[in-house]
Formats: C-alpha cells, sequence, structure tokens
C-alpha cells in the first residue's frame, strides 16, 4: 500500500487522507446598552454583512435571525478555527459597521459574554429554523425565558450575577437585556 508521494505504509498502519469534522454551533449574543437595538431599518442589511464576515472564513453560516434585543449565529465551524476567535471577529467587525453607517445615535457595542452551543446534525434543519424565526418565537416567549432556558436544557451551571440586567421595556412589557455595570467577560460558557 503506497501513500500518494509513494512512501511506504509500515505494516499494520493506515493513513486517513483527510480530516473530517461536523461542528455545528448556535450562537447567541446582544447589544451592550438600551439604546443600541437591532432595528428593523437596518436588520437585513446587518444581516448580510454578517454572512460577508464569515464568508471570508473557512466557517460556513447556516442560518442568522434577530430581534431588537439580541442575535442567533448558527454556523458549521471549520476545524481550524476557534468558537471564541470565530464570534470576536464577527462582533467586532459588525460593530464596526454599524457605527460606520450611523444605524445607532451612540457608539455600537455588542457585550462581551455570549452563549455557543453545539448540536448534532439530526438537529441541523430545527435549529436553522429556529434561528431564521426568531420574531416568531418571540412573540411568544422573551429573551430571558428563552437564554435561561437554553443554559439549563444543555446543563450549563450559571451565576445569575454574570448574565444580563434585564429590564423592562416601557413600550412592550417584555424584559430586555442591559449589563450590569459590573459586568465582566465570562459570561455563559459550555465550560463552566
Amino acid at each position: 500500500m503506497n501513500h500518494e508521494n509513494n512512501e511506504r505504509v509500515p505494516k499494520g498502519r493506515h493513513i486517513m487522507a483527510s480530516s473530517f469534522a461536523n461542528i455545528l454551533l448556535h450562537y447567541i449574543f446582544a447589544p451592550k446598552g438600551r439604546e443600541n437595538r437591532l432595528r428593523d431599518d437596518f436588520r437585513d442589511e446587518l444581516h448580510r454583512y454578517i454572512h460577508g464576515i464569515l464568508n471570508n472564513t473557512k466557517s460556513k453560516q447556516l442560518a442568522i435571525g434577530s430581534v431588537e434585543d439580541h442575535m442567533h449565529l448558527f454556523v458549521s465551524m471549520h476545524p481550524t478555527e476557534s468558537p471564541a476567535n470565530l464570534i470576536k471577529l464577527v462582533k467586532g467587525n459588525s460593530s464596526r459597521f454599524i457605527n460606520e453607517k450611523g444605524f445607532v445615535k451612540r457608539r455600537f457595542e455588542w457585550q462581551e459574554g455570549y452563549g455557543v452551543f453545539s448540536h448534532s446534525a439530526s438537529e441541523k434543519e430545527r435549529v436553522s429554523f429556529y434561528v431564521e424565526h426568531q420574531r416568531e418565537h418571540h412573540a411568544k416567549q422573551p429573551f430571558k425565558v428563552e437564554f435561561v432556558g437554553i443554559l439549563r436544557k444543555v446543563g450549563i451551571v450559571f451565576n445569575e450575577d454574570y448574565l444580563f440586567n434585564w429590564m423592562e421595556d416601557e413600550n412592550s412589557g417584555i424584559l430586555m437585556p442591559s449589563l450590569r455595570d459590573s459586568d465582566v467577560s465570562s459570561g455563559p460558557s459550555s465550560g463552566d
């Protein structure tokens, strides 16, 4: 048995021709501050821009969805990329884009923390549908209920002091996130 470059493979050893991975990650992240809402008037343009960011990586966007107070991003991650570096790239470039376009009155920032959750291939269609239909989902369930429910479902132990400081939106009565003054970057993660 010869390898491509005609080197002999020692008896009893096999060479795997390729690496195989199916890393499906679901990110959830939110803007920092009450004034930085993801409004309808720029939502589609922001989604397209984030898609473009991911097109410049080895990972692939599967679905994107957002409402005023948070965003969901479902990706097929390339094994040479890391979850933390990918979301740092997405959040950094998209916040710069929002500021350069003047979509919000004050300086736009994403919160430092985020949630990232892995999914199996059998869940791909269901998660994609869920991410793409955020508006319908959040007509029935506020973000806090959703996010805390996901943390509990996947068995992540969390301290409420490191989650959002939920506040009520005056117009809708729905709880909206805002970071606590003492927020630190150690938000929810699967390792905690």
